[in-house]
């Protein structure tokens, strides 16, 4: 069936972010053959949420539904879509189209997430050929491209499953990605929303030792019960840099901050060990890295934006498989102004997701 009018939280301008997100109808893109309408049950939400509400990362395209870790059932399925049925428990990630084109460098070789052709953010974004503006999962409904929409693993809650497919992704990709795994050390750089999944999966990978890193050092409860090996507080523990030298292989960050010890990061890697930066602040702008930083230790620098279709499935089934529970605070839908401001306020442990009144318990 077609879905009905599309309604959700609209962002109206930079001052939605103050809790002032408006309910309404909008139009989505328009309907093709390719395209799956989904029913929205649950969303999480994403740091990304709030740097788009408030244009932090560049000017939102107003009147802007946020949203990108969508899980709900398919009402309405193109004739293109293959691996989805009407009636199925689907998800949704931070992309809604790629080009897919077998003359795109990226999607030719599944690296879909970096097409530069043709890629779609699930909101905010404009799709080709006049098709019309992405809205998210704050709503009642979503459409997307069905190369975009995932089957959700029998076994995984919808609840646990939404913050994985933008929050799980963002981290599980790099982790895969850099060589996660039996006899690694992995430090996750920052303890929240997306660290403490980070966490997660690298245990689940198989890592040897995985320590958190954050500034304070009330956290450290909280990451050692998530799994971690160890744990460091950069502002509380007294020359944790000298302490912790090159003692990991592979660093992943998740802070977004202009102002982190990024330097002494990077003291804490081994000899060709890799630092991988997910967390992007407003204007984009990350520390100075002294060059000799890097050639001295011979370690690399890199970064990672979230995932590809095919990393995703597998994510998706690897944490059926190994039962992963993020901590999620369930909170309703009609709530969702007071939950991005208890979001802003970091108030978090560790991931919001917002709960459909009228579709959340199928």
């Amino acid at each position: 069936m077609a879905a009905p009018q599309f309604q959700g939280w609209l962002g109206k301008s930079p001052e939605a972010i103050n809790g002032k997100m408006e309910w309404g109808s909008y139009e989505p893109k328009k309907w093709t053959e390719d395209d799956v309408d989904i029913e929205i049950s649950h969303c999480g939400v994403c740091g990304s949420d709030l740097h788009m509400l408030k244009s932090g990362w560049k000017e939102t395209p107003y009147p802007c539904v946020v949203g990108h870790e969508i899980v709900g059932k398919a009402i309405r399925v193109g004739s293109n879509v293959k691996h989805i049925q009407v009636g199925d428990r689907v998800g949704v990630g931070a992309q809604s189209r790629s080009c897919q084109s077998s003359d795109c460098v990226d999607c030719s070789v599944g690296n879909e997430v970096y097409c530069t052709n043709g890629l779609v953010d699930t909101y905010g974004a404009h799709f080709p050929n006049d098709e019309g503006k992405s809205y998210g999962g704050y709503a009642d409904y979503n459409r997307v491209n069905g190369h975009w929409a995932f089957k959700i693993p029998e076994g995984l809650d919808s609840a646990l499953a939404a913050p994985m497919l933008c929050g799980g992704i963002t981290v599980y990709s790099p982790l895969r990605q850099n060589g996660c795994g039996p006899g690694k050390t992995v430090g996750i750089v920052g303890v929240g929303g997306l660290g403490h999944f980070a966490i997660l999966f690298a245990k689940a990978l198989g890592a040897d030792r995985v320590v958190g890193i954050s500034r304070k050092a009330d956290k450290k409860a909280d990451v050692l019960k998530l799994g971690a090996d160890d744990y460091i507080a950069t502002d509380d523990d007294k020359n944790w840099a000298l302490k912790n030298r090159r003692s990991l292989d592979l660093i992943i960050s998740t802070v977004s901050s202009s102002k982190m010890p990024l330097t002494e990061y990077l003291t804490l890697l081994k000899a060709r060990g890799t630092y991988i930066q997910l967390g992007a602040p407003d204007g984009g702008v990350l520390p100075p890295i002294n060059a000799f930083s890097l050639i001295i230790n011979g370690i690399k620098i890199g970064g990672s934006l979230t995932g590809t279709p095919s990393e995703i499935r597998e994510m998706l089934q690897l944490a059926a498989d190994k039962k992963i529970k993020p901590w999620v605070e369930e909170r309703p839908l009609k709530d969702a102004n007071k939950v991005i401001v208890d979001m802003e306020e970091g108030k978090a442990r560790f991931r919001y997701v917002l709960v459909n009144e009228n579709f959340g318990k199928h």
